[in-house]
């Protein structure tokens, strides 16, 4: 009888096969569970992950702790349940949401950042950005913990892999940068460093934009606004502070 938490004694071309198949049905939990043994069997056997595997690791733990953090906005916002219970019920909510990110984090810290570690090259910047991710998740609701300082150092780090080999408009570059102005701007209250490391993204990307792919082109125009988007709102913001 085939069961989930049976899958860890699937050989990897099974645990692939199941992953993409979980995908297509959005059942991402699941999807968590073959990625993540997937990840240790490769790693095990002193493999890396494939571009398409370390995307579907990201699609399944991205999906599931999405779900969670909106749950958690929403209870955040609830105005009308009782005061004791709904707070008791958001622990509960924030209890489950810190497992799964931790889960993923054990991931990339225990099996994949060693892998990369020093390549230098885009598998590198993409691991410790993800990283950084699920610490700034963290930090949402643990502002106490040393969760920020994580985030911020992993952000660091990867940035300045990423300048040392991927170029500006490159879309997990621009994604990275996208990411650490936010947790600059929503965690760090650092809103200076926040609108000037968008700007400087922003417009390293434009000088370069020559350089785009035709395969990059739409990811990389997509952060670019979302970059300028942010850049006009929090100008904004901090303009009517001011006022």
């Amino acid at each position: 009888m085939f069961t989930v938490a049976g899958s860890s004694e699937l050989d990897e071309a099974k645990l692939l096969s199941l992953a993409r198949v979980s995908e297509s049905a959005e059942r991402y939990d699941d999807m968590c569970e073959f990625t993540s043994n997937l990840v240790k069997q490769r790693c095990s056997a002193d493999q890396s992950l494939s571009v398409e595997e370390r995307n579907l690791l990201s699609v399944a733990f991205k999906n599931v702790v999405g779900s969670k953090r909106a749950s958690w906005r929403t209870l955040g916002a609830e105005q009308e349940a009782d005061t004791e219970l709904l707070a008791k019920y958001k622990d509960y909510v924030e209890t489950e949401l810190q497992a799964k990110c931790l889960e993923v984090l054990a991931l990339l810290e225990e099996h994949l950042l060693p892998k990369v570690k020093g390549k230098v090259d885009e598998s590198e910047v993409f691991y410790l950005k993800m990283c950084a991710d699920y610490y700034r998740y963290l930090a949402e609701f643990c502002s106490e913990s040393d969760y920020p300082v994580k985030a911020e150092k992993m952000y660091s780090d990867a940035l300045e892999v990423a300048k040392k080999c991927l170029n500006e408009t490159h879309p997990t570059r621009l994604g990275l940068a996208l990411n650490f102005s936010v947790c600059y701007y929503e965690i760090l209250k650092e809103r200076e460093k926040a609108c000037a490391l968008a700007k400087e993204s922003f417009d390293g990307a434009i000088q370069k934009l020559d350089t785009l792919s035709d395969s990059s082109y739409k990811d990389s125009t997509l952060i670019m606004q979302l970059l300028r988007d942010n850049l006009t709102l929090w100008t904004a913001e901090e303009g009517d502070q001011e006022q």
